[in-house]
């Protein structure tokens, strides 16, 4: 299956039949209004009115942008029919509503009959997507019920539990989605020569078979599901950036609590996925690139001005680049104002303190009110991270951290941000017991993550900047 092509089914559809319930919008509107106006004598004048044809152009990409900030396009496959038909008015309701109060409420010759054409709009849109929407969903689960189309998946796993899920899935008289093209030997399993007519690799090659056989999914299921044995299993698959599925009960196991909305199918999870819905991640990081990009420009004075100020009061870069472990463990260039001189860490890293004497008499300024960080509005406009997020550690310190604090992978879900809950209620941290504490908030963040909470941690740490609480 591919995803990029299924999007792009939904997008193209999207904006045709928009397009399409727009146009015969427009029609029902002529002929409802057509007895109290004057300028249009005919339907071809009307809709070759001028606002009229920028209304037409512009609406449907309106739709458009509402449906991909709704998440609809998140996930192209196996879609609930439910959740799509309730997704789909909400959406269409949204758009009409803010057309209505744009070019319909005060309209001229709208005034009158504006409530008609606002259940006029709202219902040819509505049957002119879903229907549409609904043929294509349609189409696609058929093919995958019926195993037409799957994803290849790998599992980790080879003894008797790997043994069970394979029959589970081949007894399903509806697939979902789960292609087996393999599995993995691991060491906690109870071994076995056979998985039916699946090959079984050894987990040195697990790197190699993953390229070759183009997996997209890894499913983990281990005889020995103790804690350690799954974190332990699951911990060197993150960097691969796959879905890892794993049963319910493993998956209680580690986080107290189960999410599905899959009633029928196999019974896995994706742990690598957040408890944000798809709508608040694509909100979210709209909201990152808009802020982002504003304040690069509002600040850009600051930016001159501390660029200065470091060229005139020490040697060496005026930017610090530094790498960090990001989503999925994937190792990205942080910026930021140095505040330190230049070569300060030879050897083995270390974190900063307070009277740190490597850092520099600006760098203590630029430390207490944050302003070393602003670069990195950069990395949240590349995607590297997010306006708030778990602090990013260098992969040094991540990897204590992961031996100490297993369970520390899972704030690797998300991108790390500039800002975080435990930067708000901890600060810096000076050792690894430390980071190991600020650490609890990051968990939390991840447990309770809304748009509403990002909104509370960036009011504190404006707070925090504008009192000098930065250290």
């Amino acid at each position: 299956m591919k995803l990029h092509r299924q999007i792009a089914k939904y997008v193209v559809s999207d904006l045709l039949t928009a397009n399409i319930g727009w146009l015969l919008s427009n029609i029902f509107r002529y002929y409802l209004i057509k007895s109290i106006q004057t300028d249009f004598h005919t339907l071809a004048s009307y809709l070759s009115f001028k606002t009229v044809i920028e209304g037409q152009i512009l609406f449907p990409l309106l739709f458009v942008g509402i449906f991909y900030l709704s998440g609809y396009y998140n996930r192209p496959f196996l879609k609930s029919r439910v959740e799509e038909f309730f997704s789909t008015i909400l959406s269409i309701l949204i758009g009409t509503l803010i057309i209505f109060f744009i070019a319909i409420l005060n309209d001229l010759y709208g005034g009158e009959y504006s409530y008609s054409i606002f259940g006029g709009i709202f219902c040819l849109l509505f049957i002119c997507v879903y229907m549409v929407r609904a043929i294509i969903t349609s189409h696609a689960s058929r093919k995958i019920h019926s195993r037409e189309w799957g994803f290849n998946t790998l599992v980790i796993g080879a003894g008797k539990r790997a043994l069970e899920l394979v029959n589970e899935i081949d007894s399903q008289k509806k697939s979902s989605g789960f292609r087996l093209v393999g599995f993995i030997r691991n060491k906690y399993d109870e071994p076995r020569h056979e998985m039916g007519s699946y090959p079984i690799f050894d987990n040195d090659r697990i790197e190699h078979i993953i390229e070759e056989l183009d997996v997209e999914r890894i499913v983990v299921t281990i005889d020995h599901n103790d804690r350690m044995s799954i974190q332990e299993t699951i911990n060197p698959l993150y960097k691969y950036d796959l879905p890892i599925w794993i049963k319910p009960n493993d998956y209680e196991i580690m986080f107290s609590r189960i999410k599905m909305s899959d009633i029928l199918g196999t019974p896995l999870i994706d742990i690598t996925s957040c408890s944000l819905s798809d709508s608040q991640k694509n909100i979210k990081r709209l909201c990152d690139i808009t802020f982002s990009a504003i304040a690069l420009i509002v600040l850009s004075p600051i930016f001159l001005c501390t660029a200065i100020a470091i060229r005139l009061t020490s040697k060496g870069a005026i930017i610090y680049k530094q790498k960090r472990v990001g989503k999925h463990r994937k190792e990205f260039m942080l910026y930021k104002f140095r505040s330190m001189v230049s070569d300060a860490e030879q050897g083995t890293p270390e974190l900063s303190s307070e009277n740190d004497s490597r850092i520099t008499p600006i760098g203590h300024f630029l430390r207490k009110y944050r302003i070393d960080e602003l670069p990195q509005f950069w990395n949240v406009l590349k995607g590297d991270m997010s306006l708030v997020g778990p602090r990013p550690e260098r992969k040094y310190f991540a990897d204590q951290l992961l031996q100490r604090v297993p369970h520390y992978n899972l704030i690797h879900q998300l991108r790390p941000g500039i800002t975080s809950w435990g930067m708000v209620k901890y600060g810096y941290a000076r050792n690894i017991d430390e980071m190991i504490e600020r650490l609890k908030y990051e968990i939390l963040y991840l447990e309770n993550i809304s748009l509403i909470l990002d909104m509370k941690i960036i009011i504190y740490t404006i707070k925090t900047v504008l009192t000098g609480k930065g250290i």
